[in-house]
């Protein structure tokens, strides 16, 4: 199986945990080339707990159904403070994918 790797990025915002840690959340995906699942994903929540549900929400989410059901269910299922840095990072990583399958 041929994959790659895309990573997304924002700022998060101050007075979270992960903020102590890192300036920025990011967000990365192995992503399956041909039809843009995400096989495997990671981010930089503070908390292996909230790194864990965020990799359970993106995997097997296919990229190439556009990005707005995956916000739509980060919308419906989380609910930190880091929600807005969340869907910011998937933003950025939506458009790093897009600019990979067009290259």
């Amino acid at each position: 199986m041929y994959t790659y790797m895309i990573a997304g990025h924002a700022r998060l915002p101050a007075g979270m945990a992960a903020k102590n840690l890192y300036d920025t959340l990011t967000i990365t995906a192995e992503v399956e080339g041909k039809y843009g699942v995400i096989v495997e994903a990671s981010c930089t929540l503070a908390t292996e707990q909230g790194r864990q549900y965020i990799a359970s929400l993106l995997r097997g989410y296919s990229l190439m159904d556009g990005i707005e059901e995956l916000l739509a269910r980060m919308d419906h299922n989380y609910f930190g403070k880091a929600s807005a840095a969340i869907e910011s990072a998937l933003k950025d990583l939506y458009k790093q994918y897009v600019t990979t399958v067009n290259e």
